[in-house]
């Protein structure tokens, strides 16, 4: 018997040893497909769009994520879940929130409820509470104007289950087809919602997150109106003299200044009930083809205190087509939003996250104008010299992409950057205006299939994806001082 025991309990453990081992490989497997990024935020498998409910509670950093997990286009959209203790590696959690009776479940936020002002939880647990857009399609079929109402769900368990509020939805559409993306954030006393609403952000207030109460719209005439409003997100930042001023992101779709998706961003203030601008120019949070629907977290700790940010790091134009199989779509990089001065008005920049640099496993100077990359995973630190540039990434069998500065505009150009005919708008070249910006330093992220280019710490940002067939594996410089410098970085699944 005893022998029997001990190889039992020998054959249980080499099974289990194998079990562990397969599902190992399965996962470094199935994240190292062609084009999968390394070091940025894709789902599992399928199909993934916004980010909705970043909230950071008890030391993790919550991602919920628009995911359809039947298929690697867009569908019935539940939230995906991951959580992060540094926003650089995270942790796949079964789906959060699944479509009901009364729809899918579209784009949304969630927000620490600390007094239990909600009743959801208790003055003991307050719990995290996740406001999102229900979207029915019966309706939608249908071609009702009602057909998107808000919901809510509640977590008291640090957000592993969530449930839904019985007396959903929360707040009825009054008749406009879209309405949606609820953005909620705490001012004061009360709970403030940032809702999109066609052409406009409509703004709500409530006491308790169940019963709200509309308090004005947001819609300047100088406005970008090329598409449809989505994904708002309001809050407060210090100005480098100490003001306070309060940041309005917007999405739109179309209407980008290079086609398709883009962010546009206005600075104001408001005072718990409007919004208000004294500026009337539109102003862009990424001249890339490929940030989109990027919120910030909520419930950031004070002594943190930094605004931190994530978008959509695809276009709607081609976001269903483009070369991925078993998973399709990724974030950018987390990055820290903030205000500088220029000319008597605000504008936001936006960095990488110095976590970010925990990536880098080894670092090297480069000189001359013309080198190898070390790794397909780097991140580059360039200077130009005055005047013009040019900066060409590419391999061997001659894709590449060109990032340019003529005169007063900096320019993109991935035609040949590698498979590009999924859509005939991707080979297009895309520009930004300098407004006179002098350009100091470049710093480059390069990942299996994106390039982020971010312009003087963040002052101007450019956010691409590709899909070379091969990686690249060199850099040729025109214009620029020859003391670059080259981090390769790990990955992190």
């Amino acid at each position: 018997m005893k022998n029997y025991i001990q190889f039992l309990f020998a054959f249980l453990a080499f099974n289990l040893a194998c079990s562990s081992s397969e599902e190992s490989a399965d996962k470094e497997s199935r994240f190292d497909e062609p084009f999968r990024p390394q070091y940025h935020f894709t789902p599992p498998s399928q199909w993934m769009n916004d980010p909705n409910g970043m909230v950071y509670y008890e030391g993790e950093y919550h991602l919920f994520y628009q995911h359809y997990p039947d298929s690697n286009v867009w569908g019935p959209m539940h939230w995906g879940h991951a959580v992060s203790e540094d926003l650089i590696h995270w942790e796949h959690l079964p789906i959060a929130i699944e479509p009901d009776s009364l729809g899918w479940i579209f784009s949304g936020s969630a927000v620490f409820d600390a007094e239990n002002s909600s009743g959801l939880g208790t003055a003991e647990n307050p719990p995290l509470v996740a406001i999102y857009t229900y979207h029915d399609p019966v309706g939608a079929e249908a071609e009702r104007d009602d057909f998107q109402t808000q919901g809510i769900a509640y977590s008291t368990d640090k957000g592993r289950n969530w449930i839904k509020y019985e007396g959903n939805p929360v707040l009825g559409n009054p008749g406009i087809r879209d309405f949606r993306d609820p953005k909620v954030i705490w001012m004061e006393d009360k709970w403030i919602m940032s809702l999109a609403v066609k052409d406009r952000i409509s703004f709500y207030s409530s006491s308790n997150l169940l019963d709200w109460k509309h308090e004005s719209d947001f819609q300047p005439a100088w406005a970008a109106y090329g598409g449809v409003w989505e994904c708002p997100d309001l809050f407060p930042l210090t100005t480098p003299s100490g003001e306070e001023k309060w940041v309005l992101l917007v999405s739109i779709n179309p209407g980008g200044p290079n086609g398709g998706s883009a962010t546009q961003y206005f600075v104001g203030d408001f005072d718990g009930k409007a919004f208000f601008t004294e500026s009337s120019e539109v102003k862009w949070l990424d001249y890339g083809a490929d940030n989109y629907a990027g919120v910030t977290w909520s419930n950031i700790p004070d002594e943190d205190g930094r605004r931190l940010f994530i978008g959509w790091m695809s276009n709607w134009t081609y976001a269903n087509v483009v070369p991925t199989e078993n998973w399709r779509s990724a974030k950018t990089l987390p990055r820290e939003i903030n205000l500088i001065e220029q000319e008597g008005d605000y504008l936001v920049i936006s960095s990488p996250l110095k976590e970010v640099e925990k990536l880098r496993e080894s670092s090297i100077k480069k000189e001359g104008i013309e080198w190898e990359l070390d790794s397909e995973l780097a991140e580059l630190i360039l200077f130009p010299d005055q005047g013009d540039f040019s900066l060409e990434i590419g391999n061997a069998d001659g894709e590449k992409v060109v990032f340019e500065k003529k005169g007063d505009r900096v320019t993109f150009d991935r035609s040949k950057s590698g498979i590009t005919d999924f859509s005939e708008a991707f080979s297009d070249i895309h520009s930004a205006p300098l407004n006179g910006l002098e350009i100091d330093e470049l710093r480059l992220f390069l990942d299996r299939s994106s390039i982020e280019i971010f312009i003087n710490d963040g002052e101007l940002v450019m956010t691409e994806i590709v899909f070379p067939e091969f990686p690249y594996s060199q850099v040729k410089l025109t214009g620029f001082k020859g003391n670059s410098t080259l981090h390769a970085l790990r990955g992190i699944w």
